[in-house]
């Protein structure tokens, strides 16, 4: 199964941008090789444009202290293990005062390293970070691989209070989604959705073997999907056969 998520708000859709990146970043630093690094160094530098967002830090402070409120009415509730919520409950609290305690944006304090941003400024530029422009950042990935890791590790612990915060978040709001099976006729489906109730992520699982494309639109009144399939031309095409897969509305 292949799993695709659309997200009905830009507050979702930068939260799943971040995850992507935080996601690729672990992967990078957790290799060996100084291109394998060097790649993790831009991801940082795509976080840290991301992170410069002046709402960024204060909306998921707030998602956090409302997801809080949210469960704490739960409290006394005989249907709820009362241990789980409790677990919850600490996890958004440690993630609130983590991320309340970095002082500015996040990622702000790696602007003040000059080494990280003289590389910063030279990798959006075509081999703009070869060894005669940037001779000490190449002796820099001359060094092990433990040492570049190293020092990955120290600019990374910067931005994981971010990172935890988001998966969190992002988890929860998973979880709150019951997946469903439907059936797109001729490639097609649409659904209304419910009035009174806003859905914010929709997650699609669709067989690989369909080897078929979604593609998906929605707003706060309907979802519409339709199957696409990449030919041998390299372009998308119509399907036009009937297809079943699962479906979850998060809210």
């Amino acid at each position: 199964m292949i799993l695709y998520e659309y997200p009905f708000n830009e507050r979702i859709r930068t939260y799943l941008r971040l995850e992507h990146l935080f996601l690729r970043l672990i992967e990078l630093v957790s290799r060996d090789l100084a291109i394998d690094h060097h790649f993790a160094l831009t991801t940082i530098f795509e976080i840290m444009d991301v992170g410069a967002r002046a709402d960024l830090k204060s909306d998921v402070l707030k998602d956090l202290d409302k997801q809080k409120h949210i469960l704490e009415a739960y409290r006394g509730n005989p249907a709820i293990a009362q241990g789980v919520l409790d677990d919850v409950i600490s996890q958004l609290d440690l993630c609130f005062v983590a991320l309340n305690n970095i002082p500015g944006k996040v990622g702000q304090s790696l602007t003040e390293n000059d080494w990280l941003m003289s590389i910063r400024s030279r990798v959006g530029i075509p081999g703009g970070t070869c060894e005669f422009d940037l001779p000490a950042y190449y002796a820099w990935q001359q060094k092990t691989g433990l040492q570049r890791r190293h020092d990955l590790e120290r600019w990374i612990s910067k931005l994981m209070p971010l990172a935890d915060s988001i998966h969190l978040l992002l988890k929860m709001l998973r979880d709150s989604g019951s997946p469903q099976k439907v059936m797109a006729i001729g490639g097609q489906y649409q659904q209304n959705l419910p009035q009174g109730r806003t859905f914010q992520l929709l997650r699609l699982a669709l067989n690989s073997s369909l080897d078929m494309i979604p593609e998906i639109s929605g707003n706060r009144l309907m979802v519409s999907i339709r199957l696409m399939r990449h030919e041998l031309d390299d372009r998308l095409h119509v399907c036009t056969q009937d297809a079943s897969f699962e479906l979850s509305l998060c809210s």
